[in-house]
């Protein structure tokens, strides 16, 4: 069976779940359209999670994916924490503000407990995919025995390998062109391999179907990865700038102002992409102190914006985005879906 009789959809073009930008309503246009909609739900509550895939399937009768971070929790070094939050006494003073005085665990992880595993039983998404790492066994199990297809980013050869032998139905081939968060199980060390290489590795060593995603902007580019193996494509960039996202108007203007772009993990604490700004140029020098673990140092990263932005200074976003973001179109996702169908062919 094709990938696309697996998912029940007429093209191989995926919405990257993108959290704090997808949308019920971005998820089904794409659905509605004939691709695969997302839901990026790693920052969200369970509750607000309820509420997206619900919405969600009121707006479209076709299929979709949910998506949850498995990063592994870790207990917060204090002693790395406060030099961490130390260094940017001054900046939020120049902002009329203070630095927390400890950081959060803001977003718990899939694996931490079966809350969100048992949300997804309950509303039978078509598919669930997972970043940063694999869901416990038995979780795997629960979503295989309900019929859900499971899908996992790999960046790297052994992570598509680990992947393939946990039971995972679909591999997420993750080039270092990708925007946002890189999907590495092991933040110590990142391959960093271009999406078209590791379509070929992943092709070569393992036998499942393969949905490549990083730097993906037009339908020539998606045409070149589907003739390499990849059975489909999964964009985010592109379709960040579509009314229907959730990305705030400063987020826009730098996506539409043809950015560059570079992976800083000051931000969150794992390795991410994006339109390169103050964390970039100011905190990523090299004796940059040791960021804390993922997800505390986002808390800082969160509440430092909070305070710039409020000043006028959108320096310290997370504005995340691919490394062909300059390529991106003013399409709304329809119309971008069928235009990307148009250049496949072409």
């Amino acid at each position: 069976m094709s990938l696309l009789d697996k998912f029940g959809i007429r093209h191989p073009i995926f919405l990257a779940p993108m959290a704090g930008v997808s949308t019920p309503e971005l998820a089904a246009e794409v659905s509605n359209q004939g691709g695969l909609g997302s839901l990026g739900l790693g920052a969200s509550t369970i509750q607000k999670a309820r509420e997206e895939i619900l919405k969600t399937q009121e707006l479209t009768d076709q299929p979709f994916q949910v998506n949850f971070f498995c990063h592994e929790t870790e207990a917060l070094d204090a002693e790395i924490a406060q030099k961490w939050i130390a260094q940017f006494d001054s900046v939020f003073a120049s902002f009329g503000s203070h630095p927390p005085s400890t950081l959060n665990c803001i977003y718990p992880s899939f694996k931490d407990n079966d809350g969100f595993l048992n949300l997804v039983l309950e509303t039978r998404p078509k598919a669930v995919s997972f970043h940063f790492g694999l869901p416990h066994p038995h979780q795997i199990q629960a979503l295989k025995d309900a019929g859900i297809i499971t899908m996992v980013s790999a960046t790297n050869l052994a992570e598509a390998r680990a992947i393939e032998a946990a039971g995972i139905d679909v591999i997420i081939a993750q080039g270092i062109e990708a925007g946002g968060h890189r999907g590495i199980f092991n933040t110590k060390f990142d391959a960093s391999v271009k999406t078209n290489n590791l379509v070929r590795l992943v092709k070569q060593y393992c036998s499942l179907p393969i949905v490549a995603a990083g730097g993906i902007m037009n339908g020539m580019q998606a045409r070149e990865i589907l003739d390499l193996g990849a059975e489909a494509v999964q964009l985010g960039t592109a379709f960040v700038q579509c009314k229907t996202s959730n990305a705030n108007e400063y987020y826009r203007k730098a996506l539409l102002s043809k950015p560059l772009t570079q992976v800083t993990a000051s931000i969150s604490g794992r390795p991410a992409r994006g339109i390169i700004n103050h964390w970039h140029t100011d905190i990523d020098t090299p004796n940059r102190l040791d960021a804390p673990a993922y997800p505390y140092t986002y808390d800082l990263a969160k509440r430092l914006h909070a305070a710039a932005s409020k000043q006028g200074d959108q320096g310290y976003g997370a504005f995340w985005a691919g490394s062909n973001a300059a390529m991106i179109r003013e399409l709304e996702a329809a119309d971008l879906i069928n235009q990307l169908v148009l250049e496949m062919m072409s």
